[in-house]
């Protein structure tokens, strides 16, 4: 079964004009995923990071194409990835997930797409008095603060990622704990039915010889 998704992409505008799309989706086992992203212009860049959150051993393939067909991006059980690239061509961009090599496992991906244009056509106001110096240090301080912002969005997603998955260990290791008690529990009474059984057949077989 092959599954396509088209993602809806969420207009954000901070130094430059972004469009980015974050999405966390429920991967099924033997099934593809498959979301789009569209560049409006030439050498735009691309951003693609994606975090497998819970499943198996935490790992997915990916594969990233261009409007031809071409390969950009591609990878096997990766558990994950931050990606930046430059859309040489105007046109639809496919992020693909495959979760083929699990025939048991579903995977939870968080994932995000954001396409820059590095052209700032967006401009400062400009204040009566001001000098084109002042309007640069403000520029560079407000890309200093998207710089910054960026490391912070990036750090919350390490740590969101490692939180969910030292969760999954915790959740997984505490289901073997209970199953491997409950195993031992029914051998401890298979034992104690076993023992009485015995202890049963030895007397009566001492009354049959009393008769």
């Amino acid at each position: 079964m092959r599954l396509t998704t088209i993602a809806a992409g969420v207009i954000a505008w901070m130094a430059t004009d972004v469009v980015a799309t974050a999405l966390t989706y429920h991967l099924p086992a033997n099934e593809k995923a498959c979301f789009y992203t569209e560049t409006k212009k030439d050498n735009e860049k691309v951003a693609f990071y994606f975090a497998v959150q819970s499943g198996g051993s935490f790992d997915i393939d990916y594969i990233v194409e261009g409007p031809e067909g071409k390969v950009i991006l591609k990878g096997e059980k990766e558990r994950q990835g931050d990606f930046v690239f430059t859309a040489q061509k105007t046109g639809d961009y496919s992020f693909c997930f495959d979760n083929d090599m699990s025939t048991f496992a579903d995977k939870f991906i968080d994932f995000e797409i954001s396409v820059e244009n590095e052209s700032r056509s967006a401009q400062l106001p400009s204040k009566q008095g001001s000098t084109p110096e002042q309007t640069t240090i403000i520029e560079e301080a407000i890309i200093k603060i998207s710089g910054q912002l960026s490391t912070i969005s990036r750090n919350q997603k390490y740590f969101r990622t490692r939180e969910n998955r030292n969760f999954s260990t915790v959740h997984s290791t505490e289901r073997r704990i209970v199953n491997f008690s409950m195993m031992q529990i029914g051998l401890i009474i298979c034992m104690g039915a076993l023992q009485v059984f015995v202890v049963r057949f030895f007397f009566q077989g001492a009354r049959k010889g009393y008769v």
